[in-house]
């Protein structure tokens, strides 16, 4: 008897893997979020924002949002090198979804205090 092979419905399921892999991660949320609060960034001032990610880590994670078009990287040719990143149209249209979530983390963090009161 063979075995059936799992595979993920066209429409629905893989949907909602596309989208996690866009934005799933520890740091790809914060930083939509972070864009989201202040416009535009340069790499520094992300990387002060963050102290918990690496510099490898970061770049890399930068590269990953620019290649989904979740950001956009504008790189002025002076010195010192400038670069800024924003949200792109599509990085936008994920905002209220992500303030959802913020707003949901917020109650639990709200609620596990409560606990230990």
């Amino acid at each position: 008897m063979k075995k059936k092979e799992k595979t993920c419905p066209e429409e629905t399921t893989c949907s909602v893997d596309y989208a996690f892999k866009r934005i799933g991660g520890k740091y790809k949320g914060r930083i939509l979020w972070y864009l989201h609060e202040h416009s535009i960034l340069r790499y520094g001032e992300l990387s002060r924002t963050m102290p918990d990610i690496t510099t490898k880590m970061l770049t890399q994670t930068l590269r990953e949002l620019e290649a989904d078009n979740l950001i956009q990287r504008k790189v002025y040719h002076e010195v010192p090198p400038k670069v800024e990143y924003t949200l792109t149209e599509v990085g936008q249209e994920l905002i209220p979804f992500i303030q959802y979530l913020k707003d949901w983390g917020d109650k639990q963090i709200e609620k596990e205090q409560v606990k230990t009161i």
